[in-house]
């Protein structure tokens, strides 16, 4: 079970998108099991509540660059 940085909702890993940070501080997609990371669930919705309330920076322990071009090529509308 993981925990949305968005919406705070608990699933199942399978159900939510994982991202890190890159070593140059840019928010990336992971799919490896190494590091710290941060899951949102599969809504934009969810992404920018989290980009909104620095809660990317917050979970990752480390200051990151989220790009916007990042949501729209990840995340639904709803």
């Amino acid at each position: 079970m993981r925990q949305c940085a968005g919406c705070g909702r608990r699933a199942p890993q399978r159900d939510l998108v994982r991202l890190a940070a890159t070593p140059q501080g840019a928010l990336a997609e992971r799919t490896s099991t190494v590091g710290r990371s941060v899951y949102t669930c599969r809504s934009r919705a969810c992404f920018d509540r989290a980009a909104e309330r620095r809660a990317f920076a917050r979970v990752l322990r480390r200051p990151v660059t989220v790009d916007a071009s990042l949501a729209s090529h990840l995340y639904t509308e709803a």
